[in-house]
């Protein structure tokens, strides 16, 4: 029979190792959280081949002296629960095993000055093997080496992956904690070039906005796209408060990597805040794309259990379902209060649609201007002269003005329009401030309406405005009582599969509430009685096959009422201005003003945009005039 023994420390701290350390990234983590949590303002990092060889990580915090050093290689010693309760964390976390840990399985130096001491100490751990400290020399913080990580437990090596992927997830890694953290710089180089490069934010003690400063850093690491279509969220809840920024339901990804959120400054991949995120933005985008968020919840600490993943990576909340209803709460507010704007990115991808690439059967005077023969590196202002003469910028100004008279030699633009322009009724004026959509000028295709505002055009999508429009006016309807029907003069009989026959005729009540009246009528097919009011003339056969597949594909154990999005999203579809229909002038821009006055308006309930905006800035840089 095998025997019981007690495991030599080394051997204990390496498969510490292995839970703590799963590759550079996590020692980089938990190195720059005690430099957080030590009170660092700037935090300067250098890794080499993905931190395989080298992670140095320099802090300008409280450093330790030369006994703080002792303890702090030793297993379960941590400066981080002063009152021995794990229920109340106030730092980045206990974390007794990460420097041991680290220095069982690596070469670890640490140097560090306490604030005031008189020198600097060293201490060295080499595959778990401990030096006595010595005296060093370091101006102030502390200057934590790891290298060669892994070199005593080979095995590890072979599971690491490339260096670039490696310090791909190094970066990550420090991206999330500075977002978390603004008033800190924080850079990283790989000795040769930098990776990274943070400016800490301005005092946030002496009156500056931190919600200002929090979004420069976010726009920093996530991008001008986001800080410029972020909106703020504020919220609170019986001591708990949730901050931070969202993007518009058009700014979308296709994963959900671009969603960050933090539990009391710690970075954090939980599934019921990820879920909080994917139920606010139901009504808004599609199940297979993803908003980008940035959330950051404080909360009393022993209201949360950050103690139940090593990598500190998952919690445990006292109370989820107030967690989530915070969540939820704040994006809708946030979203609600954005009104009808779409995200700026939507325009920008329009500008690139726009602008014409030569092709492989293009000739260099195709799309109506030369092109450059020479390749690539030919420019625009090859043919474009920024600064022409002046002579012949007027003689340019004169040719390219429209013929009023269509005589004095220039074109007469009298053939018939392509596009149905309504010039009989009068036009809102395009410069109304309180008309940010303009005045509808024209339809084009039978689908996209033309608007003029006061410094460019809209171009809406009037089937997907419409669709957004009637949803929004069902759900609120809804909320008030339920949503009002009429009654068909002709009851209409829907032949359908018997399974389907039996959803809808076990879901007849729940739809009833919807607006939608219907019954059994023999074993394979429904008789459809009323219908939503809202929906008008519309296609009641097909709306009851498009309700009868989505509730095969939803889960039985969920009532209607939870799948209310997807239920009104349906019906919207069946009820909204279809494409091909014309539009005269008032009903144009009855639109147009009934998406000023709808929340959610600037995207329909699949997360496409309703409407492009164009200023007449970009439209000029389009022909060159700028």
């Amino acid at each position: 029979m095998p025997t019981l023994r007690r495991l030599p420390e080394t051997l204990v701290n390496q498969i510490a190792a292995g839970e703590v350390v799963e590759r550079p990234a996590s020692a980089l983590k938990e190195l720059v959280e005690n430099a957080l949590d030590a009170g660092a303002r700037r935090i300067d990092i250098v890794l080499r081949e993905g931190g395989r060889s080298l992670i140095q990580v320099s802090d300008d915090g409280c450093g330790m002296e030369a006994d703080g050093l002792s303890l702090a290689v030793e297993r379960h010693a941590t400066s981080k629960l002063p009152d021995d309760d794990l229920t109340h964390i106030s730092t980045l976390g206990f974390r007794g095993e990460a420097l041991p840990s680290i220095g069982a399985v690596s070469r670890l130096s640490i140097t560090s000055r306490a604030r005031g001491g008189d020198t600097a100490w060293r201490i060295r751990v080499e595959g778990g093997r401990l030096s006595p400290p010595e005296p060093a020399a370091l101006t102030a913080g502390t200057r934590v080496e790891v290298r060669d990580l892994f070199f005593a437990t080979p095995a590890r090596l072979k599971f690491l992956k490339a260096p670039r992927t490696e310090q791909g997830h190094a970066v990550e890694i420090i991206q999330r904690l500075a977002m978390a953290h603004p008033e800190v710089a924080f850079s990283l180089g790989d000795g040769s070039r930098t990776l990274l490069d943070l400016a800490a934010a301005p005092d946030l003690a002496i009156g500056d906005d931190p919600y200002r400063a929090r979004l420069a850093r976010l726009g920093a690491i996530l991008g001008r796209e986001f800080e410029d279509n972020a909106l703020p969220v504020n919220a609170e809840r019986a001591g708990y408060r949730l901050t931070g920024h969202a993007g518009l339901p058009t700014l979308h990804k296709r994963t959900s990597a671009q969603q960050f959120l933090f539990v009391n400054g710690r970075p954090v991949r939980d599934k019921l805040l990820l879920g909080a995120v994917r139920g606010a933005y139901m009504d808004f985008i599609s199940a297979d794309r993803h908003p980008m968020v940035a959330l950051f919840l404080e909360l009393p600490a022993e209201e949360v259990d950050v103690n139940v993943h090593p990598a500190k990576t998952e919690v445990r909340f006292r109370d989820a379902g107030l967690v989530r209803g915070l969540i939820v709460g704040a994006l809708k507010h946030a979203l609600a209060e954005a009104g009808h704007r779409a995200s700026t990115t939507v325009g920008t991808a329009t500008l690139g649609a726009f602008r014409p690439q030569e092709g492989p059967h293009q000739g260099p005077y195709q799309g109506g201007y030369p092109r450059p023969h020479s390749g690539a590196s030919a420019s625009w202002a090859t043919y474009h002269p920024s600064h022409p003469s002046q002579g012949l910028a007027e003689a340019q100004a004169a040719w390219q003005a429209p013929d009023r008279g269509g005589s004095g030699g220039g074109f007469a633009f009298d053939s018939a329009p392509a596009a149905r322009v309504e010039t009989g009724a009068p036009m809102p004026v395009e410069h109304d401030p309180d008309h940010p959509l303009g005045a509808a000028k024209a339809q084009v295709h039978a689908n996209y309406i033309i608007a003029q505002t006061g410094d460019g055009l809209v171009i809406v999508d009037q089937h997907a405005a419409h669709e957004r429009l009637v949803y929004e006016r069902m759900k609120e309807a809804l909320a008030a009582g339920g949503v009002a029907r009429q009654a068909l003069l002709l009851p209409e009989v829907v032949e359908l599969e018997e399974a389907a026959v039996d959803r809808l005729v076990s879901r007849a009540p729940e739809l009833e509430a919807l607006g939608l009246v219907l019954e059994g009528f023999g074993p394979g097919a429904v008789v459809v009685r009323e219908v939503p009011a809202l929906l008008g003339q519309t296609d009641a056969a097909g709306l009851v096959r498009d309700l009868a597949e989505d509730l095969a594909e939803a889960d039985a154990a969920l009532s209607l009422e939870d799948r209310l999005a997807d239920v009104c999203g349906t019906m919207a579809c069946h009820g909204s201005v279809r494409s091909g229909r014309r539009l005269n002038a008032d009903e144009m821009n009855a639109l147009l003003r009934q998406m000023e006055a709808t929340p959610h308006s600037g995207q329909c309930n699949h997360g496409r945009p309703t409407y492009v905006e164009l200023k007449l800035s970009d439209i000029e840089r389009l022909f060159g005039r700028r």
